[in-house]
């Protein structure tokens, strides 16, 4: 590794340090943590559940043809988002991130109905 890498590993290393200080300055609440915990894990299992309710719900709004093609990529994109979202929050469900431990994606879960 030349200097100019270690240097920047360096500085990489002293941000995360930092930032990872301002994490654990917050308290943490036991009960939404394990809120957010539950509801990652939930999230993680249920992401694949977007396919085939976006695919449902493009046939009705469009027809079969498009929710067979644009629900199908639209459930793909859904899911993954979800899941990911699931992850992130199974990951982090220690630290209050985002504040207060609101939910990363919007419904919360993937059969809640949206929030206006």
């Amino acid at each position: 590794m030349n200097r100019r890498t270690a240097g920047w590993v360096v500085w990489l290393g002293l941000a995360i340090l930092t930032g990872a200080g301002r994490a654990f300055a917050e308290p943490m609440d036991a009960g939404k943590a394990f809120t957010k915990l539950t509801r990652g894990a939930i999230n993680l299992v249920t992401g694949w559940v977007e396919i085939p309710m976006r695919i449902q719900e493009t046939s009705v709004e469009s027809g079969a043809a498009a929710g067979w093609t644009w629900g199908l990529l639209r459930g793909l994109g859904h899911g993954f988002i979800r899941t990911a979202a699931g992850g992130y929050e199974l990951v982090t469900f220690l630290f209050p991130a985002p504040p207060d431990y609101t939910p990363v994606i919007q419904p919360e879960f993937v059969f809640s109905q949206p929030q206006p």
